[in-house]
């Protein structure tokens, strides 16, 4: 029915009720089971926007929401634990009658709080309804240590008591929180574990009889909830703690996780990354360059000096790529290159974007951030160069290189300049295809790709570098495979050198 032509009274909306045009609403738990089973019918998607889930964590969901269980999503930051709270209102109906003004959004055959039921007594057929859209049925807060059961609950209103000239113990003196508010709704509670303990007992009532009591008030409000929690597991002694009585009453525990291939990691960061630009034309990122940056966040989390109890979010590799993005579109105003395409130097642009992100070990913190930092991003190339290095006999390039030959490069270096400067190292520029690109691709696509095997080259030492050397023939030539996430070796790879230029010999 169109949102126009919805009644807009209690005897309108019963009429509609009792001709079939609309259904009775069901309790929010019914209601989201209903929609779910429709939706899984049809075969449609459940959660749009989530990627990486829909063998683990979304079945999961789906089973408890079957079971109309208020659940817990439990799993280190940046899983995208919030996102799959807020996406649950797409499986609630789209508009919702409730009383007109009510605070409680009550249900206008049986009304809950005394205003509303006074209200229906006075009016009749005649109380005024209002329609409740989707989105204004979830009601999600940020557990802090000062949240007080006022926040959640509610508390006496002196106030409503004044105006109104009513005792303090009259129900319509009653100061709802945020729990009352959001009735016939989703309630949504993350960080859970930095909830106060007595604040969490405030929670049984609700979670296991569906009501809750309102200090000073001898009554119990009846509200109609789906609840839902986030927390990560690690908090529990860090910061807090989820008391077990609370977790007993919580229906479904769910532990999310991190992307377990580069390959779903890439379609994460680039659904989430802001890289189309206005103002230079597109700037390409290619496909190197994107797996260099996933792979720097799963060498992260793997990293011995990295503590893992806080985790590497999803949100570094978006936030890199969005710097490499800056960085390759700062190239091409200052130089008037065009197309503008990223490369592997601006992924070592883009270090602010890393080093914020991650957490360190005691050992960690001796050697430091920028440092651990480029050394991943180093690890990261020879991984992900490990898997074209068969394609190619670099021989020729590195025996330019141990000849004692030199390639100085800036970071505003243009592509046409670079490919120019490598004529010389012979095999260089045909290494090119071993990414896919050819020679009728556009100049600045083809120095990224040379780029990418000249820091492949120097990632898995068959090259070298050093701020004070430049580049030079590797101290040990003979080759050696880049170390696999599942047992890192980094602390035996050379510092990558700071500055702008950077020299491969």
């Amino acid at each position: 029915m169109a949102i126009s032509s919805l009644p807009t009274t209690l005897g309108g909306l019963r009429r509609a009720v009792e001709s079939g045009k609309l259904t009775r609403h069901a309790s929010v738990k019914d209601e989201v089971r209903t929609n779910l089973i429709a939706r899984l019918r049809a075969g449609d998607p459940l959660f749009p926007g989530l990627v990486g889930y829909d063998d683990t964590v979304i079945p999961q969901v789906v089973n408890a929401l079957l079971s109309k269980h208020n659940f817990i999503l439990l799993g280190l930051r940046g899983q995208a634990k919030t996102r799959l709270l807020r996406s649950l209102t797409t499986l609630l109906d789209e508009q919702l009658p409730c009383v007109a003004g009510c605070e409680l959004r009550d249900d206008p055959f049986h009304p809950l709080c005394a205003a509303c039921r006074q209200q229906a007594a006075e009016a009749g057929d005649d109380l005024p309804i209002a329609w409740l859209p989707r989105e204004a049925r979830y009601v999600e807060k940020l557990a802090t240590p000062d949240v007080t059961i006022a926040d959640l609950i509610g508390d006496v209103d002196p106030i409503k008591a004044a105006r109104g000239g009513r005792e303090l113990g009259d129900e319509l003196t009653m100061h709802y929180g945020l729990l009352p508010r959001a009735n016939r709704g989703i309630f949504a509670i993350n960080e859970l574990p930095d909830l106060a303990g007595k604040i969490q007992v405030g929670l049984f009532n609700i979670l296991q009889e569906g009501d809750v009591q309102i200090k000073g008030y001898p009554v119990r409000l009846r509200l109609d909830l789906l609840i839902a929690f986030t927390a990560n597991p690690e908090d529990y002694t860090a910061r807090g703690k989820i008391i077990t009585p609370l977790k007993d009453r919580i229906g479904s525990e769910i532990r999310t996780h991190y992307a377990p291939t580069r390959q779903i990691a890439m379609e994460i960061t680039a659904q989430e990354a802001w890289v189309d630009r206005p103002g230079v034309g597109p700037i390409e990122i290619p496909r190197w360059v994107r797996e260099v940056v996933e792979e720097v966040a799963f060498q992260a989390r793997a990293d011995r000096r990295i503590d893992k109890r806080s985790g590497v979010s999803q949100r570094m590799p978006i936030s890199v790529l969005e710097n490499v993005a800056s960085n390759a579109e700062r190239r091409a105003l200052l130089t008037g290159e065009t197309p503008a395409v990223a490369r592997i130097a601006d992924i070592y642009a883009a270090l602010p974007s890393i080093t914020g992100k991650f957490e360190l070990e005691y050992e960690g913190e001796l050697k430091g951030a920028d440092a651990i930092a480029r050394e991943l991003i180093r690890s990261a190339v020879a991984n992900v160069f490990a898997t074209v290095l068969d394609s190619f006999d670099p021989s020729p390039i590195v025996d330019w290189f141990e000849a004692g030959g030199t390639l100085p490069l800036e970071d505003l270096t243009r592509g046409d300049e670079l490919l120019a400067r490598i004529r010389k190292i012979p095999g260089l520029a045909d290494s090119a295809r071993v990414t896919g690109i050819d020679e009728r691709a556009p100049a600045s696509l083809r120095a990224s790709a040379v780029e990418f095997v000249l820091e492949g080259l120097a990632a898995t030492k068959r090259i070298s570098r050093s701020d004070e050397k430049g580049y030079a023939a590797a101290e040990t030539p003979q080759p050696r495979r880049a170390q696999r996430r599942e047992e890192p070796s980094l602390d035996d790879l050379p510092p990558i050198p700071g500055g702008k230029k950077r020299y491969y010999n």
